[in-house]
């Protein structure tokens, strides 16, 4: 076989090899650009992963993420097709359409063939199912056509409610406390989920209306929460704690309405009878 030829088959097998690794959406190919309002535990849930991933795989020391960073998250990703939608999309992949739209920070109906999509892991499905099987979607009204545009169905975008809480320094500072007594050393969602615990008992008229009076309640000789019967309430919190805090008093909450939690060494039958919520770490969130 004479070199020319060898080289030339070399050559095509690289591009070949090439082109099969560029398409085959890595799970770490995809990038997601942070608008306001993100934090690193918010893209986390987004993107089915964890704050200390996301940290070791962006070479983050801190938590402070600045608009328009662009953080490299764990996701498909696909090229958007001739005739494709949102809608459709969304369904191909099973997800809700406002995963869809969040993962790209896309709030309006049109998108080019060709653009590239994240597709949040946690619902991606195989792209190699029929799209026949999906919901079918609906009648698509052609209005200007455009070289390279993708006519959208008129779709409803949303209304966002953005709320704003507002929180006092002193309950930044009992609550960051509290989670650094109560979770030190567990992963980052785990304290998160403590302050959540609190401000649900906040919201909630079985306990009292304020971060301090929820923290310190104290009832039948007892006070609700270990670190203040002992005094490690008054130690310090670190950096993470106040941070885990933060997304609290701004309504984060992995345990989706838990009112009590505790470590998997105890043994006290009342609070194992709850119904448990979530679990991180060592920590056991229950209703």
């Amino acid at each position: 076989m004479k070199k020319n030829t060898i080289k030339s088959i070399l050559l095509t097998t690289s591009l070949t090899i090439g082109i099969s690794f560029s398409v085959s959406g890595d799970a770490y190919a995809a990038t997601y650009k942070t608008v306001s309002g993100d934090s690193l535990y918010k893209i986390s849930r987004l993107f089915n992963t964890t704050v200390g991933n996301l940290m070791d795989d962006n070479n983050l020391r801190n938590y402070n993420l600045s608009i328009g960073q662009e953080l490299y998250v764990p996701c498909q990703i696909y090229s958007v097709q001739k005739g494709d939608t949102l809608y459709l999309i969304s369904q191909k992949f099973n997800i809700e359409l406002s995963d869809l739209r969040r993962a790209n920070n896309i709030y309006t109906n049109y998108i080019d063939i060709g653009q590239v999509l994240n597709i949040p892991k946690t619902f991606a499905k195989t792209a190699a199912e029929p799209a026949a099987q999906q919901n079918p979607a609906p009648a698509v009204v052609p209005v200007a056509e455009t070289p390279n545009a993708v006519v959208q169905p008129v779709e409803a975008v949303p209304e966002t409610k953005v709320e704003t809480v507002s929180y006092t320094a002193e309950d930044l500072d009992i609550l960051s406390r509290l989670i650094m007594a109560e979770a030190q050393g567990q992963p980052y969602e785990a304290q998160v989920a403590v302050g959540a615990v609190v401000m649900n008992r906040v919201q909630s008229n079985l306990w009292p209306n304020t971060i301090k009076d929820v923290v310190y309640h104290y009832i039948g000789g007892y006070y609700q929460f270990t670190p203040v019967q002992t005094g490690w309430i008054n130690n310090p919190a670190n950096a993470q704690a106040i941070q885990a805090a933060k997304e609290a008093l701004n309504g984060a909450d992995p345990t989706n309405g838990a009112m009590f939690y505790y470590d998997n060494t105890t043994t006290n039958q009342w609070i194992l009878s709850k119904q448990v919520a979530f679990r991180s770490g060592a920590m056991i969130y229950a209703y």
